[in-house]
């Protein structure tokens, strides 16, 4: 099964990416107005985080949102049989601040959010900065799919560790100079072991690991956030957000990060991963010793509504 699947992306992904996106533009007819993929999730999502917004304004992210969402599958589909050069005339950066940390010798992590296209970067990345670059990933639960992304993951010699095996993967690069890549706004397993704090003005937990890891290791940390200038081209943003993250508080670097990606989300809306429920963990006050934020938690209410709406097949 896994190399009939490969050779079939294979051969599709030799067509030229213009032929790519008319097909994109057809699953998105199917997904957005037949199936209605997770369309109550997002519609959700969108109203907790822009209740300012007018429905026809948070129908526009929609929309939007699912067009990158089914590009990104499709550029995926490309890599199967295109080259770095292909990518590096696509994807840029600005890398300023990783070459200078570079100099210096030392390590570091990149945080970044749910934000296309990420399977882009990496690839790019890899082949921008001397780092060796090792990501930290959620392993597909389908096998056949799980081995054809990490054989695309890991082309360009970069190193991928499922979450579940992080401190014992990453041990053989500790003694090395590597770049560290995190997606910082997973939602954690246990909501009683996470940090606590308001994510759009509304309580939401977020994984200790990211900045607990740059700690314990004394690791540089870069925010990193994703544009798209147009359709099939994407620029990176790295900025130093901190080079001595042990000299902070506790939950100091979350709430850091934090506000930083809804800077991100509220410039670009589109590009951040609204199919996920972001907000599913309920806060409950046996969490308080986690609470991080500066502000109490101060929920507001969803208007459920939303949920018929965001069935009907015209929206």
């Amino acid at each position: 099964m896994y190399y009939l699947i490969y050779g079939f992306f294979y051969l599709l992904s030799l067509a030229p990416l213009r032929f790519l996106y008319l097909i994109s533009d057809a699953v998105y007819l199917l997904i957005y107005y037949v199936i209605g993929y997770r369309k109550k999730v997002v519609m959700e999502n969108l109203l907790r985080a822009f209740p300012e917004k007018t429905e026809k304004e948070r129908i526009a992210i929609a929309r939007k949102f699912y067009r990158n969402f089914i590009d990104s599958f499709i550029e995926v589909i490309k890599l199967f049989s295109t080259g770095t050069s292909f990518l590096k005339k696509r994807f840029t950066a600005n890398l300023q601040a990783l070459d200078e940390l570079y100099k210096s010798g030392k390590s570091c992590q990149i945080h970044l959010g749910h934000t296309f296209n990420w399977e882009w970067g990496h690839l790019v990345l890899s082949e921008l900065t001397p780092y060796h670059i090792v990501v930290v990933y959620m392993p597909i639960s389908n096998p056949v799919f799980e081995k054809l992304f990490y054989r695309l993951r890991t082309r360009g010699g970069n190193s991928f560790i499922p979450a579940n095996d992080m401190r014992k993967g990453i041990n053989p690069y500790l003694g090395s100079q590597y770049l560290l890549g995190l997606v910082c706004d997973q939602n954690p397993g246990d909501p009683s072991c996470a940090w606590w704090l308001n994510f759009f003005g509304q309580p939401a937990p977020f994984v200790m690991g990211p900045e607990k890891g740059a700690i314990k290791n004394a690791l540089p940390v870069l925010f990193t956030s994703i544009r798209k200038p147009r359709r099939g081209y994407y620029h990176a943003e790295l900025e130093l957000a901190t080079w001595d993250p042990y000299i902070q508080a506790a939950g100091e670097l979350t709430v850091q990060y934090v506000r930083y990606l809804e800077k991100v989300i509220r410039k670009n809306p589109e590009m951040w991963l609204w199919s996920h429920r972001r907000w599913k963990h309920a806060w409950k006050d046996e969490y308080a010793e986690k609470w991080i934020d500066e502000k109490s938690p101060c929920p507001k209410s969803a208007n459920r509504e939303i949920g018929s709406f965001a069935m009907q097949p015209n929206a």
